[in-house]
């Protein structure tokens, strides 16, 4: 038997990822594994895929395990269930007819909608191979969609006319967050490509041709951006009329976190969970540093900078605002309350100090410098913060000038601001933030990591 009539994995994915296969007898032999007919190498996990947990997406035979593409994810949600069956037998018909498997590859012929997984997906790591075939016409563009929304982008970066110069692997639809690549990565029209896409809670990484394009963004909801991304749906290969192929589709699902809810107790006195594990569609600013990660909003700075803030979109007067947090040694943060967008936020709203007191550096600070302190205004008692790396549960209560700060149990803060209104703040330094009666609520970053879970909120002015 010759070498080219042999069926072997090309370049691409799984010629970084493989042994290469040997000829034994006739057959080929993939990382030690018994002989396999030729024929069905492409329905292979490749061992070290399969270790990982790895399942193939595409069997390279038929178009088992995927369905033709019925609406939206809200649209399906809204369909009876004898709508949506009679939709999608149409559906399965018409990807019929525009998707077929040819060589082991997944073509699309240039007409037609999107092909998609008949499973749902939650949290999952995605390899595949991609191709845009150069048709002369010079639009190639097509996307991988995550569950169910558009999408990790793939085009020809030639059309400048477009954008594509950027490249592909961006998250295309986003309009808050990042949407274009890092760098361009893509190989020449005509060659393969590969993707590894990596999707937890609400983020996405993405990898093209091994160089990172797109670091851990947010994915907005494209069809509705009131609502955060669905917590589970469809992947969809995206037809967009130009011709393109896919092969070696490789999927390893992650176990999802079980997102926090409110106790019986908290939902019918009004409470509104605000970070809840999975996403952070309640928050906006530093997005990049402020990072879910497994349940926690993690703050995760760059090394000698400062991380920013991050915010609520939404703004509140009175309210009681209750979380956990968990210090790293000399962990420095704040609690901004009733503050604006802009301007340092201790003084142009306020901020009640987050902060490991107890740390050899901080041994000189002023006594409204400690945790749970009003900044530079109304000291909190100190002594009641569990020992680094322990979880610390806080509640803060805020009516009008009155500011309650309850720590594992202990008031350490019963103040009110109406002196400090009138006479000035305690560290003699201008404070206009006292006088404000609204604003947002956020995590004040000082390059510190650490960590914070379960927030949520009952806001005192809705009756």
């Amino acid at each position: 038997m010759t070498m080219n009539k042999i069926k072997i994995f090309r370049t691409g994915l799984l010629s970084a990822l493989l042994i290469p296969a040997l000829l034994v007898n006739g057959a080929d032999r993939v990382n030690g594994s018994m002989p396999v007919e030729k024929t069905s190498l492409n329905n292979i996990v490749p061992a070290n895929l399969q270790e990982q947990g790895f399942v193939a997406l595409f069997n390279g035979k038929d178009l088992s395990g995927w369905k033709g593409l019925v609406g939206d994810p809200i649209k399906r949600a809204a369909m009876d269930a004898k709508t949506l069956a009679a939709a999608q037998k149409k559906a399965d018909e018409e990807m019929r007819e525009s998707w077929k498997v040819v060589d082991g590859e997944l073509r699309f012929m240039g007409h037609g909608n999107n092909i998609a997984t008949v499973k749902q997906y939650g949290d999952f790591e995605m390899l595949v191979d991609w191709k845009i075939i150069d048709d002369g016409k010079k639009e190639g563009d097509a996307g991988i969609y995550l569950r169910g929304t558009p999408q990790v982008q793939i085009w020809d970066n030639a059309r400048t006319n477009v954008g594509a110069q950027v490249g592909s692997g961006g998250l295309y639809n986003n309009k808050v967050h990042e949407s274009k690549p890092l760098k361009v990565a893509d190989k020449k029209l005509g060659e393969w490509n590969t993707f590894r896409i990596l999707m937890k809670g609400d983020r996405v990484t993405v990898h093209l041709n091994g160089e990172l394009v797109t670091d851990n963004v947010i994915l907005e909801n494209f069809w509705d951006r009131n609502m955060p991304i669905f917590a589970r749906e469809q992947i969809e290969l995206q037809a967009h009329g130009s011709p393109i192929h896919y092969r070696n589709i490789y999927i390893r699902e992650i176990p999802a976190v079980k997102p926090f809810q409110l106790s019986a107790k908290e939902k019918k006195e009004g409470f509104k969970v605000l970070f809840d594990g999975t996403n952070m569609f309640n928050w906006q600013g530093n997005t990049r540093d402020y990072v879910t990660e497994d349940g926690l909003l993690a703050v995760r700075p760059k090394p000698g900078k400062s991380t920013g803030n991050l915010y609520t979109k939404e703004e509140y007067s009175d309210f009681i605002f209750r979380f956990e947090f968990q210090l790293t040694p000399g962990a420095n943060n704040g609690l901004g309350i009733r503050a604006p967008l802009g301007g340092d936020a201790a003084y142009q709203g306020m901020e009640l100090q987050i902060l490991d007191n107890d740390a050899p550096i901080y041994k000189d600070l002023k006594v409204y410098q400690y945790h749970g302190s009003i900044y530079g205004t109304i000291p909190a008692k100190r002594g009641y913060l569990k020992p680094v790396g322990e979880w610390n549960y806080q509640e803060v209560i805020v009516q009008g000038p009155k500011i309650k700060v309850i720590l594992n149990g202990t008031v350490i803060l019963d103040g009110d601001i109406t002196d400090a209104r009138k006479n000035g703040a305690a560290d003699g330094q201008k404070h206009p933030g006292l006088m404000r009666d609204k604003g947002y609520i956020g995590f004040l970053g000082h390059g510190s990591a650490l960590q914070f879970r379960n927030i949520r909120i009952k806001d005192l002015s809705v009756k």
